[in-house]
């Protein structure tokens, strides 16, 4: 099911019109649908849609994004073990990203206003970091390698 979700995921972000085969099994079509017919997946404009992404690989690992409002984009990757990552956003015209690779990292964004951009990366294990930005035209970043590092941002305009 997961799968199914990620590869629907991949076929709206690659472009407006995508075709999939199901070789496999045919019982989760619905009447009227065959093989090879294309799949239309309609995509809102840029600046009034959502677009959120998790992609996680390995074990034990925890994701949760959560949107509301217009023009907003979060992105989550983690690809370890044990690790957890969290974005809240709350305005118009946001983008939160967090990249985990390791053992035991923890992230989290939250962000209310407008036009504002956070991103943190983590390579390494044990490392934390936190982003919280209020306001309009915010920009925060960090970038940890190792471990057992912490980091904590708050911006408020």
């Amino acid at each position: 099911m997961k799968r199914r979700y990620a590869l629907l995921l991949s076929l709206a972000l690659a472009g407006p019109l995508a075709q999939a085969d199901d070789l496999m099994d045919n019982g989760d079509l619905a009447i009227g649908i065959d093989l090879g017919e294309p799949i239309t997946l309609t995509l809102l404009p840029a600046g009034r849609g959502q677009q959120a992404v998790i992609e996680q690989q390995g074990t034990g690992n925890r994701a949760a994004l959560r949107q509301d409002g217009q023009a907003l984009l979060g992105r989550i990757v983690q690809a370890g073990s044990a690790q957890e990552a969290f974005i809240l956003q709350q305005g118009s015209d946001l983008m939160a990203s967090i990249s985990q690779q390791g053992h035991g990292n923890s992230a989290s964004i939250s962000q209310r206003g407008g036009s504002n951009r956070a991103q943190i990366e983590q390579i390494g294990n044990g490392n934390w970091a936190s982003i919280e930005q209020t306001g309009t035209g915010l920009t925060s970043a960090v970038t940890q390698a190792g471990s057992g590092q912490h980091v904590q941002i708050t911006q408020y305009r």
